[in-house]
């Protein structure tokens, strides 16, 4: 891949929450509290990070509303983009963590029950705010959709729906995969490239990150546009400015920390 030709590729914070709190586990299970999430969210933000990504990862499951207050908190403290995922099951939710300050909304399971409500967000909201999230499992030589926070199986094969959703309207892919999550082992590649491959818009890759290599990877031979962090940064074990040094040094343009 020519680095002269690419376009920046975004580093990307992830805070899972629940309940107020920051929490990771690994295969989204033995999830362990990591703080709070405006403060986590503002240190990130001036530690580098491009966008900031809160998923509220119980609200589905639990039949809730999601965390608007938080997002209205934590968007007071950033100044780069803010997308909300997690109980987001209506066009009135996606205005709602919009006009909390959100600029993004992400959305799975109400997407796997009513595939539509993605062309009514994008059509109302344009594609560029519409983020399809996918999380998905390798079984039967391919990978199969999760919804709910990882615990209801599917009948749609991760490429495919990833199509779908792009023809429906998302302006974004945010790619997760299950077996990789909370592993430090590197991101799922062939599973990125594929979905890269299939849809022409951007692929955030999610699960796996332990090292600067495994982001450089995941765009060079996973096609990704942009990679997603959590545990790592949490426990300490990088900083978002050492990784995308590491990055620049690889020759993959990132942007430039202020």
């Amino acid at each position: 891949m020519d680095g002269a030709l690419m376009l920046a590729r975004r580093v990307i914070a992830c805070l899972d929450v629940d309940r107020g709190r920051v929490v990771k586990g690994t295969g989204f299970t033995g999830l362990v509290e990591r703080g709070d999430p405006v403060e986590l969210a503002a240190r990130y933000a001036d530690g580098g990070a491009d966008e900031i990504c809160l998923l509220d990862i119980t609200a589905t499951h639990e039949h809730r509303a999601t965390v608007f207050d938080l997002v209205r908190r934590a968007a007071e403290r950033l100044f780069v983009p803010l997308t909300l995922g997690g109980g987001i099951r209506s066009e009135h939710d996606a205005a709602l963590a919009l006009r909390a300050g959100a600029d993004k909304v992400s959305v799975n399971s109400a997407a796997v029950a009513d595939p539509a409500l993605l062309g009514r967000m994008a059509r109302r909201f344009g594609a560029q705010c519409v983020v399809a999230s996918i999380d998905a499992k390798r079984e039967n030589g391919g990978w199969r959709v999760y919804t709910h926070g990882g615990r209801t199986a599917t009948a749609l094969d991760a490429i495919e729906w990833a199509r779908e959703c792009v023809r429906r309207g998302a302006g974004e892919i945010l790619l997760t995969s299950m077996d990789r999550d909370g592993s430090r082992e590197g991101y799922d590649l062939a599973l990125t490239r594929a979905v890269a491959d299939a849809v022409p818009v951007p692929v955030i890759a999610s699960g796996g990150a332990g090292s600067a290599a495994h982001l450089r990877d995941a765009i060079t031979a996973g096609g990704a546009d942009a990679v997603l962090l959590a545990g790592i940064l949490h426990e300490g074990r990088a900083r978002i400015a050492e990784l995308k040094a590491a990055l620049d040094a690889d020759g993959i343009p990132i942007r430039r920390i202020a």
